[in-house]
């Protein structure tokens, strides 16, 4: 399936209820983006890339590193979920889970791109 728009951009996010684990949190209920609100009404498809790239495949055991690309590890990977609005619009969006910095330890949510089905 070819993207209808590609976009990956930052979004913000919202829960109707907070999660219980900031970086394992499931599909938030809404993003805004450039000044827009978008509530999620279902959730087409989720999956999920935990695999250790860069020099942070090589700081790891090997059997230790399987176990991780499955359930993940602290930082590393993403969540993705291809999500449908309540205007009928299709996105897929991603909670990257690596922290920009020490003072921001948290990941971030992207608009990655807009599909149609």
């Amino acid at each position: 399936m070819e993207p209808d728009r590609f976009i990956q951009e930052k979004i913000t996010v919202g829960f109707d209820q907070k999660p219980l684990l900031e970086k394992h949190s499931g599909c938030p209920d809404e993003f805004f983006w450039r000044d827009q609100k978008f509530r999620i009404v279902d959730v087409i498809q989720e999956w999920h890339d935990y695999r250790r790239k860069g020099k942070m495949a090589k700081n790891m055991r090997e059997t230790h590193a399987e176990t991780a690309s499955r359930r993940g590890s602290w930082g590393v990977g993403k969540d993705y979920y291809r999500v449908r609005a309540e205007n009928g619009r299709t996105f897929d969006i991603y909670y990257d889970r690596a922290p920009q910095n020490a003072s921001h330890r948290s990941g971030d949510w992207f608009l990655y791109q807009e599909v149609s089905l």
